[in-house]
């Protein structure tokens, strides 16, 4: 069989019985090819390392491009950036004049090499050496005005977070390859590698500032395990500020535990105690509940052989104004002896449909990322229904319940919130409960702000209403007297609500101040009361 290449090289053009003449000149031919091809393939690798090298340097040449637009909150400060920076390289193959590279050197760092030390560099035959990594303006500005050749400049780029730990779960951090791995540098990753205007958060860097501020203070006072705390605008849905503690530094991952980086407020579930006295009194309300509930002592539940199966108790120091409440009363003092008997008069499948109304029983899809799907009990006979009024047997993550209370406070209208700044205007959201009972309800959440535990919330000039929480934790199964988690929802101004307020401790501890109590009206009312207290001029100014 006739080979391509083989024969011709073995035979030449003139076929297998040509002459010595042809076969020679077929020799040089392929020879030529030979020396050609290698050429080629030099040249090749060369253009390609050369144009790689010459986008390390193309900051120095003036080509500079942003490649990750800035992050910034909604008056324009600035929270991630991208800067650019370089480090000084050698390349001693290339050198042509060695005393000037050391000179240049020297100058450019003395404090890291005097001129010896740079000529001994120099002469050291490494091909390749990170003479400084990092390098600031004026040492590249050196390098770049000396222009001598094998002394370069390897331009870089940085993500720079200013506010630090401010901001680290709500902007998040990017990785090596630039993309964005939590937080909004994730969510938006695609805009801010597409685009160079930046990308507008509804946060405001001084109200985080102060949620911040006394988030840490009540930790370390309380000798907290955690602390959160939201504000969300209770019209357009723009979350003004999230803040979770512990948090990391973005800019130093390795410094904090991993687990730092989780953002509880979506992420964790939590029981959320009397909070859910809210909804379990929306319900009474929506059902025409009007009778008044004896509550002077515990109350027993019954399984159907009519043995014991469970008894509701108040704190010992709940202290009922008289034997029977209203329904309005028993959520003004907090009285989980009467939420359980609203529950049980409900209609059967009532709370279980209410909940879903308020999607506390799916994870919440949320522009910023995906919640923590809430834990519900396996069955919803009496004892479920009765503990669930008071916010025990269900956990939900603290993201479900602010939005589940700027619902059923805001007229009524259930907002999913954003983290982009929106512009004034009328923003979609579901209907689930009417407009007449929300009033009702910031009535009553007025007089618990203003009356019994929400009272070290109020600020001057302007009303507040709010709900109380303290929730008991488990160690073992088992009830951890311990170890609870204490919260204050608010909504203000209560007439006409503009924003809501979320604010939790987990694992507080009493101190001389509190007279050991760690419930919330001693650590999470107070502490809500020192962020309202500063940001209030700045929400209304």
């Amino acid at each position: 069989m006739f080979e391509v290449g083989k024969d011709v090289f073995k035979h030449g053009f003139m076929g297998a019985f040509g002459d010595r003449v042809g076969r020679q000149r077929l020799r040089i031919i392929y020879g030529c090819f030979v020396v050609a091809f290698a050429v080629f393939v030099s040249r090749t690798l060369y253009l390609g390392i050369q144009g790689s090298d010459q986008a390390r340097r193309a900051g120095a040449d003036g080509a500079w491009t942003v490649q990750r637009a800035d992050i910034v909150d909604r008056n324009g400060d600035i929270l991630a950036k991208n800067i650019m920076s370089g480090h000084i390289i050698l390349r001693n193959s290339v050198v042509t004049d060695r005393d000037a590279v050391a000179a240049t050197i020297h100058q450019a760092v003395p404090y890291e090499y005097s001129l010896a030390d740079a000529l001994k560099l120099v002469n050291s035959g490494r091909q390749f050496k990170y003479v400084k990594k990092n390098a600031s303006d004026g040492e590249r500005k050196v390098i770049e005005d000396a222009a001598l050749t094998g002394l370069e400049i390897e331009s870089i780029q940085k993500r720079r977070y200013p506010k630090r730990r401010l901001f680290a779960h709500a902007v998040g951090v990017v990785g090596s390859s630039g993309r964005g791995l939590e937080g909004a540098e994730l969510i938006y990753d695609d805009y801010l590698r597409e685009n160079t205007d930046p990308l507008q958060l509804s946060l405001d860097a001084r109200i985080q500032s102060v949620f911040y501020e006394q988030l840490s203070l009540a930790m370390q006072k309380y000798q907290a395990k955690a602390a959160m705390g939201l504000l969300m605008n209770s019209r357009t849905g723009e979350m003004i500020a999230m803040v979770s503690l512990p948090d990391f530094d973005p800019e130093n991952l390795g410094m904090d535990p991993t687990r730092n980086r989780m953002f509880m407020p979506v992420r964790g579930v939590f029981e959320m105690g009397s909070i859910f006295k809210i909804f379990n009194t929306a319900m009474a309300m929506e059902n025409g509940i009007t009778k008044e509930y004896y509550v002077a002592e515990p109350f027993k539940i019954y399984d159907k052989f009519g043995r014991v199966a469970e008894i509701i108790r108040d704190l010992p120091s709940f202290k009922p104004v008289r034997p029977n409440l209203t329904v309005e009363e028993i959520m003004l003092y907090s009285c989980n002896v009467g939420s359980a008997q609203i529950a049980l008069d409900l209609p059967d499948g009532a709370q279980r449909e209410f909940f879903h109304r308020l999607h506390f029983d799916e994870a919440l899809d949320l522009e910023f990322g995906r919640t923590e799907r809430p834990l519900m009990p396996g069955q919803w006979g009496p004892v479920e229904r009765a503990t669930m009024a008071y916010g025990h047997g269900i956990a939900v993550s603290p993201m479900h319940v602010l939005l589940a209370v700027n619902a059923v406070t805001n007229g009524g209208i259930y907002i999913y919130p954003t983290l982009l700044k929106r512009g004034v205007g009328v923003v979609q959201g579901e209907r689930v409960l009417s407009d007449e009972i929300s009033a009702r309800l910031r009535e009553v959440m007025f007089h618990v702000a203003e009356e019994t535990s929400g009272r070290q919330a109020r600020i001057a000039g302007i009303q507040i209403g709010g709900k109380t929480a303290t929730a008991v934790k488990y160690t073992n199964g088992r009830v951890d007297a311990k170890r609870n988690l204490t919260a204050f929802v608010g909504i203000f101004p209560v007439n006409a609500p503009q924003y809501t307020i979320l604010v939790i401790l987990d694992e507080p501890h009493g101190t001389k101040e509190t007279f050991g109590w760690r419930t919330a009206a001693w650590n999470a009312v107070p502490t809500t009361g020192k962020i309202l207290d500063s940001i209030l001029p700045l929400l209304f100014e």
